[in-house]
């Protein structure tokens, strides 16, 4: 998927869901999940990986976010995103880039066994692919994340249950020279917003978590 480069106005609207079960990351779920990520084929040339980090949090499923730090450069600083970042030379694949970077950002050692697999690439408005990789990272709690201040001000959360309710979950058109361009999703956070790829990341693994149930504002978005 291509995130359009030009866009000169849009528009929040609210999406009408129904609640969604809380008992989602269950074995069969992941293995239903890791079968589908198996079949993905990914391009020659990625520049950077993200790891769509779900968890426990508080007893419930949930999506763990980091708050970019204010102190860092370029655009995207105070956002809230997935950890992540550029590949590296030293990187065995993009699986090892998402987990090198969500480890340097959380102050903690992951390993390869948390991956159910990556999903499908987006090409953002640079032309930088990026992987979004999908990963359970169990309970937040048992995790002892140690933030590097350098980088995160703070961690968020989302239950996956409330990412499915009318009150979170919305979406933004797009339009450009006075027309539609397209719609993006978006979440709703206490004091926050998630927005752009990481909203599109967070609605691709809610299509994967509940197939046919989750309604997508993305194209094509239940074939992540």
């Amino acid at each position: 998927m291509f995130l359009h480069p030009h866009v000169v106005s849009r528009s929040l609207c609210t999406k009408y869901l129904q609640q969604l079960p809380h008992n989602v990351l269950t074995k069969e779920t992941e293995q239903r999940c890791r079968q589908i990520l198996a079949k993905n084929s990914l391009p020659q040339k990625v520049s950077a990986g993200v790891l769509v980090t779900l968890c426990t949090s508080g007893g419930a499923p949930a999506f763990l976010y980091t708050l970019r730090s204010s102190k860092l450069n370029g655009r995207h600083k105070g956002d809230v995103s997935f950890p992540g970042g550029k590949c590296d030379s030293s990187d065995k694949d993009v699986i090892d880039t998402a987990l090198r970077e969500a480890q340097e950002e959380l102050g903690v050692t992951l390993s390869r066994s948390i991956v159910w697999g990556p999903m499908k690439p987006i090409t953002d408005q640079t032309g930088m692919v990026i992987v979004p990789v999908l990963a359970n990272i169990g309970c937040l709690e048992d995790l002892s994340a140690k933030p590097n201040p350098e980088e995160v001000e703070s961690l968020l959360t989302l239950q996956i249950s409330q990412a499915c309710t009318s009150s979170v979950s919305g979406y933004t058109c797009f339009r450009h020279r006075g027309r539609y361009a397209y719609t993006l999703p978006v979440f709703r956070l206490p004091g926050h917003k998630v927005w752009g790829l990481t909203a599109m990341m967070t609605d691709s693994a809610l299509s994967m978590l509940f197939p046919g149930t989750y309604q997508s504002v993305l194209t094509g978005s239940r074939t992540q």
